[in-house]
Formats: C-alpha cells, structure tokens, sequence
C-alpha cells in the first residue's frame, strides 16, 4: 500500500498545490494542475487577503475564491491610515484597494462583517460565526495582527486609543484637533506618524518610549537620532526611558503617571506598543505557530492544504540565511499573495528582497533589506542636509539600507542585496560616484 507522500508523488499538479486529497471523488489521481483546486478560502481580507484573491483570478483560477473578513468594509490600504487618513487628506474610497464591485465583477465572494471561528483540517471546512460551514480545497489565513494592549490601569478609559483600523482613526478624530494635548505611547513608526501629523495639525504632542531612543527595535542609533532631532525641531517633546504605569481619569483620560511619578496631562491617548500576530485560528487547528504561523518558503504551512500570509505569518528570508522572519509591511502582504497565488497555480514565482517605507513631515524613509545583526554602518550623504542613506554592512557584506530622502540610494541597495552583491563600505560613500554607477561597478 502507497503511503500518502507516495499518492501526492504521483500527481505533481496536485502536489504543487498542496492539497492532500482529490478535490473530487476520483479512484485515480489525474493531472489537471490548478482545476484541481476548485474552492479557494481566505480568512482575513486585509491587503494580503485582498491580494491574493486578486492575484488568482489574475493567474486563470476558475474555481470558488471567498474572501472573509472581519471589518465592514472590503479590502483597503493601511499606511495611510496614520498619516494621511488621520489628517483627512484621504476618504474611505480612496483607501479600498479596489471598488467594491471588482470582487462581484470578478466573481470573488465577499463576506465582510463575517468572523471565522474554527478550522476541521481532516474535513476541510471553516465554520463562522453563526454556525455556518463552508469547504475548501485550499485555505489562506491572512488574519494579520491586533495592537498590543497597554498593560496599564485606566487604559479602558475613553480618550485611550490604538491605531490599526479605519474604525480606530474614525474613533480618534473627534478629539484629533488644533490645541488639543496627544500623547503617544511607544516610538515605534506608527507612533512617530501619528507625532508628525499631530504637529502638522496644531495639537500639543508628547511621546512617551521605555526605550532610551526612537525607533530602537527597527533602526540604528545613527537613523534613530536624526529622527529624534527632526520630530524635536518640530516641537515634538520625548520622554525617553519612561515607562507608563497609570491613565489618570474617572470616565475619560485626562493624563498619564510615570513609573518616577511624573504626570504628563493629556486629552487624547494614542498607544502604539506594537502588535501581536493573529493566531488563533492555527493554533487552535494544530499549525505550528512560533512568532506567528510558521511557513515554508512558499507560504505553506505544515498542512499543504494550509497557506499563511502577512502580519500573522513567518517564512525563510532566502537572502539572511533562511532565517524564519515575520515582517510587518505592505511588501511582506503583498509578496506572500503573490507566491501563495503561485503555488496554488502551481507557478513559479521570485521572491524579492523585502522593503518598508515611513513617511514623517517631508522625509521619506525608503528601507531595503533587514538590518538585524549588522556590524558595521555607512553613512551616504549629509544628515544636516536630510537627504542620506544608512548602509549596514554584516563582515562587509551589505545587508541593508535606511535612505532619507534619496530614492537612488534605497533602488541602488536594494538591487544588490538581491542580487546578491555589495559595494565597500569606504567606496558608498563617495558622493562624488553616482550610485547607479556603484551598482553597475557591483555586477561586473
């Protein structure tokens, strides 16, 4: 008798696949690659989900696509949603990834509102809440991640917010005016976008970060204090390891008491701790979950029947030793749709080096690659001038870059690190050598 490894072997459409059983009653496997797949889950309809239901009707999948997701409305774009929906400068209807009827024009089953509850791996189903059961071939979680509670007494009272949905901005902007006191918890990207479009608006802002510097967790010192210095210049005032442990306040928030006993008065809370992969749905089926739902790298659980993308997600970065990485970005959302969609199809796809952006007052932070374990860093450029690019280098290898402000600088590095090449620490930072002529010099 075949074991299971043997069947799947015998069938190498449905192996790329990942399913583990015919999708129909069959006494023979048979090459039929995609159109074995017939229905298509994905639980989570952020960028990711959205993405990857896009992306397989793109790639020629016939079959059922159902998108679940627990927000009102379709799809949609998060960056902004610190900058410039908090602002106002955008609506909701320019933050939809696509127009609502795209997903009934392309035959995409939108259910929004709607929350998975439990996965039956041996029968593949998702049940929702309600009771209702629906059967898949395969299944995509894209259930993201939720803010990271404030661990602190009077963080329930009103005025105390977090920022990840437009329902949250929506809750924040009442009170999101000229004059009014902000005070962010957690000098983190999101709770520096949120400084710089407070100050833009007029309000009184003070960030509060256990850190003894911004951005720690994400940048070097160097990056760190030029951002510091610049959310200063603005008026941004910092309290650098201070440690949150009381929202002062009967029904509202009026201010917050620091572990030393300072108060600093607030009428607005706006914590940006971090956040926590969504794993709830995998954990409880049986999926391997670590820092979040453990793939291959081509977004495939321990169940091939099984895919993870975006926030909730890790997989191998090929190009940092196949380390298992969770990154938190669009690219990352994006990527894993597109190599899940791949694989479903059974397509290749290229995996490209990851990269991030934050956009603060007139700055553009374009990074490449992931600086973790660097040892040496090289800086293109002048701070003064706010137009520069960190390199970090690992035993002289490039791994990395930070640009403010210089698009060339963060395209030119990030070309390397996916090819695979580097350029000397000494050598980059000659200004006097245009970069595209540095990577050019590079591939020789």
């Amino acid at each position: 008798m075949r074991s299971r490894g043997e069947k799947l072997a015998q069938c190498p459409g449905r192996f790329k696949a990942g399913l583990r059983q015919p999708a129909i009653p069959s006494k023979h496997c048979v090459r039929m690659g995609a159109n074995e797949i017939r229905r298509v889950i994905i639980i989570g309809a952020g960028q990711a989900g959205g993405e990857v239901a896009q992306r397989l009707r793109q790639g020629g999948f016939e079959g059922d696509i159902t998108l679940i997701g627990e927000e009102p409305a379709p799809p949609y774009q998060r960056p902004p949603l610190s900058k410039k929906y908090l602002s106002g400068d955008l609506d909701m209807d320019r933050l939809l990834l696509r127009p609502a009827t795209v997903y009934s024009d392309e035959r995409i089953a939108l259910l929004t509102g709607t929350r998975a509850v439990w996965i039956d791996r041996a029968n593949m189903r998702v049940r929702l809440e309600g009771g209702r059961e629906l059967g898949f071939d395969a299944l995509v979680l894209a259930t993201g991640a939720r803010p990271r509670p404030l661990p602190i007494v009077g963080a329930d009272l009103d005025g105390v917010h977090v920022l990840r949905t437009a329902a949250d901005v929506d809750a924040i902007r009442p009170r999101f005016v000229s004059g009014a006191k902000l005070l962010v918890i957690g000098a983190g990207y999101i709770g520096l976008e949120v400084a710089a479009v407070a100050r833009q608006s007029g309000l009184d802002v003070t960030v509060v970060e256990a850190a003894v510097r911004p951005l720690a967790r994400v940048t070097s010192p160097e990056v760190a204090g030029f951002f510091l210095d610049e959310h200063t210049r603005q008026g941004v005032r910092f309290v650098l390891g201070g440690q949150a442990t009381v929202i002062k306040g009967r029904t509202h928030a009026t201010g917050i008491v620091l572990a030393d006993g300072t108060e600093v008065p607030a009428d607005l809370v706006i914590a940006g701790i971090g956040v926590v992969p969504e794993v709830t749905l995998a954990r409880q089926c049986g999926l391997t979950v670590e820092n979040g739902i453990v793939t291959d790298a081509r977004c495939r659980t321990d169940d091939p029947a099984i895919f993870a993308i975006g926030d909730c997600a890790g997989r191998p970065m090929a190009q940092y030793g196949n380390r298992v990485q969770r990154l938190e970005s669009v690219h990352n959302a994006i990527e894993g749709a597109k190599l899940c969609a791949a694989t479903i199809l059974g397509q290749d796809q290229a995996i490209e080096t990851p990269w991030f952006w934050s956009d603060q007052y007139d700055l553009k932070l374009q990074i490449a690659g992931l600086f973790q374990d660097y040892d040496h860093v090289a800086i293109r450029g002048d701070m003064a001038e706010r137009a520069f690019a960190a390199f970090y280098y690992k035993e002289r290898r490039l791994i990395a870059v930070d640009a403010v402000n210089r698009p060339g600088e963060f395209l030119g590095a990030k070309t390397l690190i996916q090819r695979g090449h580097t350029i000397a620490p000494e050598t980059i930072i000659d200004m006097s050598r245009p970069m595209k002529d540095l990577v050019a010099a590079a591939g020789q």
